[in-house]
């Protein structure tokens, strides 16, 4: 009798922990326009993936090897949609994960998922409390130094700089808010894009507007030159006929006054 070989198991990789997105709305928003903001601000870079809240296993074979991050940045790997993150398939860690942290989450936050990403190689690991519940300053990140999180320094103005992702982190009350160290510029968050649009929309038809009138007032210029050549050269000309008109007049004149002798 021939030996059969069983089949080895399909292992199943679940899409979903079955846990919210959010504890919060503060939490669950600001996860959501962090992920947006940073996928929009990388959109041209075609090897910086953004994502968060979604299954990252890290150990092939062993389903219950997975944590799930509220927002990470991968370095050098394509972008497009995934239905989980695979480490031994997509083969590189994400080079920056943000946790948003409350009281009830600070023990995993702070323990169990800071040993993870620094065994994982995450380079930079920020922390941050929206409702200002435990962590204080609220917002705090970390770097990996020979295996271990290092803090990185508060800047001046309270922000802290991410050299992972080129830009400064600073907390805005429940918001973070991103300055593109590039530009010096802050980084529009997705909510405020409209607004941001509007007053772009705004500043070029006022500008539009301007440069209509600046047109108009050229042409108007122009034109009263124009106008002012013309008048100045009827008066030139009649001024010449006048003078022609007398110099005639005079020889007219000496004629007759020579003819009456």
């Amino acid at each position: 009798m021939a030996e059969v070989i069983a089949a080895p198991a399909v292992i199943e990789y679940p899409e979903s922990d079955g846990k919210p997105v959010g504890e919060t709305d503060a939490h669950r928003r600001e996860i959501l326009h962090i992920i947006e903001t940073l996928d929009r601000h990388f959109r041209h870079v075609p090897d910086i993936y953004v994502s968060g809240n979604l299954m990252f296993y890290y150990e092939e074979g062993n389903p219950s090897a997975v944590v799930s991050p509220d927002v990470f940045v991968v370095k050098g790997v394509r972008k497009g949609l995934r239905r989980t993150y695979k480490l031994w398939e997509e083969g590189i860690a994400p080079c920056v994960v943000i946790e948003m942290t409350s009281r009830s989450t600070r023990l995993e936050d702070k323990g169990n998922k800071r040993a993870l990403y620094a065994m994982l190689g995450v380079r930079e690991y920020f922390l941050f409390d929206p409702l200002g519940e435990y962590l204080k300053p609220p917002l705090q990140g970390f770097t990996l130094v020979d295996g271990e999180y290092t803090a990185l320094p508060f800047e001046a103005d309270g922000g802290i700089i991410s050299h992972e992702l080129g830009l400064k982190l600073y907390r805005d009350d429940t918001m973070i808010r991103l300055i593109d160290l590039a530009t010096g510029r802050e980084v529009v968050r997705t909510e405020h894009l409209s607004d941001a649009l509007q007053d772009a929309l705004a500043r070029a038809q006022q500008a539009q507007e301007q440069a209509r009138l600046a047109e108009e007032q050229a042409r108007l210029a122009e034109e009263q030159a124009r106008l002012a050549e013309e008048q100045a050269q009827r008066e030139a000309a009649a001024r010449r006929a006048a003078e022609a008109e007398l110099e005639r007049l005079r020889a007219e004149l000496q004629r007759l006054r020579g003819e009456g002798v």
